[in-house]
């Protein structure tokens, strides 16, 4: 099969899953370039089809019953980037259910998160330093926003991930964890910490930090010891030293 045109009904309907109403909508992604592509057909994400540049159409024999021919017009219109890659899929959403996090023994929480690289590259140090799983708490930035998927490298389905925005029900679940609140200010220094597993680790906003409610719901809190000059670090950089210092 090919397209050529950006005015075909099918990529009218794909370029669409750039806007989070429609990937809200249909539980469908975009994933964009080779690699990307490739770790999710062998993490068993399920693919609907993928757009390959007529030229590159042997990279994909993995996936060649998935296979539409087309050119680089058509991936600009699928794509979100400056320069298209030469493929680009349509992918199903992975759904997991709180429930499941019940078993888990290293998990973060991150709430009111915006930034789409900071939450992409999370999940790669979360994957990275032994995290089981992340709950994303309060307003979030949107988890299969192609910028997230590409700032996680390919590690978006290789762990665990939902929403939540009830704090009765993280109590339900959670109740048996060392909950622990990470703020500017506590007693406790990351070097000197001692967490219990299971263990939950939350983190704020950078605009934000966390709200008097989840601080309330912790058990414990701690903060990564820095020089006098230095008032905090970027999101992203805190959670992966905390996790390498806490999971690892």
């Amino acid at each position: 099969m090919e397209i050529t045109s950006t005015n075909n009904e099918l990529i009218k309907k794909y370029a669409k899953l750039q806007q989070k109403k429609y990937r809200t909508e249909t539980g469908m992604f975009l994933l964009e370039g080779y690699k990307t592509i490739k770790e999710a057909f062998d993490s068993g994400i399920k693919i609907e089809c993928i757009f390959v540049e007529k030229s590159h159409a042997e990279d994909y024999v993995f996936a060649k019953n998935l296979i539409t021919e087309t050119n680089s017009t058509v991936l600009k219109k699928l794509c979100s980037t400056e320069s298209a890659p030469p493929a680009v899929a349509v992918a199903y959403q992975k759904q997991y259910n709180l429930e499941q996090f019940k078993n888990l023994n290293k998990v973060i929480l991150l709430e009111g998160i915006k930034d789409l690289g900071n939450l992409g590259t999370i999940i790669r140090s979360g994957v990275a330093f032994g995290c089981d799983g992340i709950v994303l708490f309060g307003d979030c930035a949107d988890l299969y926003n192609p910028k997230c998927v590409r700032s996680a490298v390919g590690n978006l389905w290789k762990i665990p991930i939902c929403s939540c925005n009830n704090i009765n029900e993280l109590d339900g679940i959670f109740q048996g964890f060392h909950k622990i609140a990470t703020l500017p200010r506590s007693n406790n220094l990351l070097k000197e910490f001692k967490p219990q597993t299971p263990i939950l680790v939350m983190f704020g906003s950078e605009a934000d930090g966390l709200s008097e409610e989840l601080i309330k719901f912790s058990t414990d809190t701690v903060k990564i010891e820095m020089k006098d000059n230095v008032e905090s670090l970027n999101l992203a950089a805190s959670a992966s030293v905390i996790m390498y210092e806490l999971f690892h």
